[in-house]
């Protein structure tokens, strides 16, 4: 059976042949066939992260698959498969079948693809949290969303424009301004000088972090919010405080850990718009050969949607 391990913190997985898993009393046994790649499993093979498995490991933190056998689930059920320590305590998703824990188990509609299955949870409860437990948004508003055109951002767009906002996508690169959902006023992250100057926006939901966070601040009028959720160009951000306290931009962080239960909750809501056609996620499949280069892509920003592997 194939599998995608990780020997050495910072280095790419090595695709090698590893031992089937094996079918046991409490378990549930799935075969995988479609597992997300996401910037926690870049964060995690990094090293430095507080959730490190012991190596060697298997990597992936979500996937999409079939229940081969099982105790409690009927085999041939669809099925997400997410937590239970999965990429993070102990070996995850990037191989052919597995054998998991129940609580990391959630039945799916059969119709829902499954590279959808694999890679919907993450962009789409985060971008409902964001906009509507987070910051309360109302119909109407003017909403600035960076990184437009990747997974987060686009359903982020999404999501605004149905809740009855006008959206603007920032972008990073040309070609990606033709990538934002429709509906939503594409811009060049270099041509917006003009949000700065027009303060128009009322609220920011900003995927990108790093040193320029505050300055794309300023692109929202005094007393409206920014939802930081990213931090893709950068960890770490200087504040002067006179300055910010002057700007009257108030800072709101999404913390999807402290909201997995609410993320549970909204998800099978998502599902149905998934299905009917009102919202879009785009993926992009690879072979479970090809992941070091699909994790480059990922680690450089030239993921359109999200990434899958199909074992």
């Amino acid at each position: 059976m194939r599998a995608a391990r990780f020997h050495d913190w910072g280095a790419p997985p090595v695709v090698e042949d590893v031992p089937e898993p094996v079918d046991e009393p409490g378990r549930v046994l799935v075969e995988v066939r479609a597992a997300a790649l996401g910037h926690l499993d870049l964060t995690v093979s990094g090293g430095s992260f507080g959730m490190r498995p012991p190596l060697p490991y298997v990597g992936g933190v979500e996937a999409g698959g079939v229940v081969l056998a099982s105790d409690s689930i009927e085999p041939g059920t669809h099925v997400l498969l997410r937590g239970g320590g999965l990429g993070l305590l102990r070996d995850g998703c990037w191989s052919e079948r597995v054998s998991v824990s129940p609580k990391a188990v959630t039945p799916v509609p059969a119709a829902l693809p499954a590279d959808v299955t694999a890679s919907f949870f993450v962009p789409t409860t985060t971008a409902y949290v964001a906009l509507h437990d987070v910051a309360r948004l109302e119909p109407g508003e003017e909403v600035v969303v960076t990184g437009a055109a990747g997974a987060v951002g686009s359903m982020l767009a999404q999501l605004a424009l149905r809740a009855g906002a006008t959206v603007t996508g920032v972008v990073a690169r040309p070609e990606q301004v033709d990538q934002v959902p429709e509906g939503v006023h594409g811009v060049l992250l270099s041509d917006a000088a003009g949000l700065a100057a027009e303060r128009g926006a009322s609220l920011l939901v900003d995927t990108l972090g790093g040193d320029g966070l505050i300055e794309r601040t300023r692109w929202v009028r005094p007393g409206g919010r920014a939802v930081v959720i990213g931090y893709v160009l950068g960890a770490s951000v200087t504040v002067d405080l006179p300055s910010w306290l002057l700007d009257d931009v108030a800072l709101l962080p999404v913390n999807m850990v402290r909201q997995e239960r609410r993320a549970r909750e909204i998800a099978p809501l998502l599902v149905e718009w998934l299905l009917a056609g009102e919202l879009r996620l785009n993926v992009e499949r690879f072979d479970l050969s090809e992941i070091g280069r699909a994790l480059e892509l990922l680690r450089d920003g030239r993921v359109r949607g999200r990434a899958v592997v199909v074992p």
